[in-house]
């Protein structure tokens, strides 16, 4: 019965700590960012800044991929996600 509650009580930290952010939201914390930085809406200025933040996290993205796929599962020692 305790271990039950236990599994149940680690499976609802384990989805309470998962995070989504719907594009808008995205959207909005990035407007509030470039505008942080003192750029106005509707300037060159405020679009490359929210065309680097956008290129920025298209970078983290690919290091977070390239990570997962040379850290891949072993199976037998065979080194899988490898791509050499």
């Amino acid at each position: 019965m305790r271990t039950a509650f236990l599994a149940a009580l680690a499976a609802g930290l384990l989805l309470g700590a998962c995070e989504t952010t719907s594009p808008a939201q995205q959207r909005a914390a990035d407007d509030a960012r470039c505008r942080s930085y003192g750029f106005r809406p509707g300037t060159d200025g405020f679009s490359k800044c929210l065309l680097d933040i956008d290129l920025d996290r298209s970078a983290d993205r690919r290091a977070r991929r390239e990570e997962l796929m040379l850290a891949g599962p072993r199976f037998y020692g065979a080194p899988y996600g490898r791509y050499w």
